[in-house]
């Protein structure tokens, strides 16, 4: 008797375990390569932006049914890959993650090598054609190269992020690098999903010599 199993799924969070598995009270230095992802931008408080939770809506259906449409013709089932967010301000010299009103911020799920803009494109076809979603329209497919970057796991609610993020700028300056580009949290939890004492958030900044 033939037995039939189901197809097993891949988890690249395996595969770059070095980048979406940190311990936690643990920093590291990685080398992020390039990837590609969904990305939409906006700006103002996560907590109270009507913008945030727009994006947020579009990007979630449009990553799942890329998925099914990957799924069903290249016979590749995987894990949807976690929220990520680049946050910064007009001068991240005075970036503070106390003060969210003045953020802006880049929201991403990164994409298997499989997907291609021709499925980014009919995948938004049909999530258009099933939801109307206001921002939608401005999810693009994009590379996005990282380079050099200190990281670190905070566990707990965003709201007590601050000690965090000052602890990875001390193990950047401790180190003898300096800070470039933006802010980026990985969401390892899904929001409103997990009691926020359990929130885990992978924290990096990118750095040069």
């Amino acid at each position: 008797m033939l037995l039939v199993t189901e197809m097993e799924s891949i988890d690249y969070k395996d595969e770059y375990d070095h980048l979406y598995r940190q311990p936690e009270s643990e920093m590291s230095l990685v080398d992020v390569p390039s990837f590609d992802f969904l990305m939409i931008d906006g700006q103002g408080d996560p907590n109270t932006s009507e913008e945030f939770g727009d994006a947020v809506e579009a990007l979630y259906p449009l990553a799942y049914a890329i998925r099914s449409i990957v799924k069903n013709e290249a016979d590749i089932k995987y894990v949807v890959m976690p929220l990520e967010g680049l946050w910064w301000t007009d001068d991240m010299a005075t970036f503070d993650v106390e003060e969210k009103d003045d953020w802006q911020f880049r929201l991403m799920i990164m994409q298997p090598p499989v997907v291609t803009r021709e499925v980014f494109e009919r995948a938004r076809e049909t999530v258009r054609e099933k939801k109307d979603l206001p921002a939608l329209s401005n999810v693009r497919f994009e590379s996005f190269e990282e380079g050099l970057s200190a990281q670190t796991l905070h566990v707990g609610p965003f709201s007590e992020e601050g000690p965090t993020v000052e602890r990875i700028h001390e193990f950047i300056e401790k180190n003898g690098y300096s800070r470039r580009g933006r802010h980026h949290e990985i969401y390892l939890s899904q929001m409103g999903r997990v009691p926020p004492e359990r929130m885990r958030t992978i924290v990096r900044q990118p750095v040069e010599e």
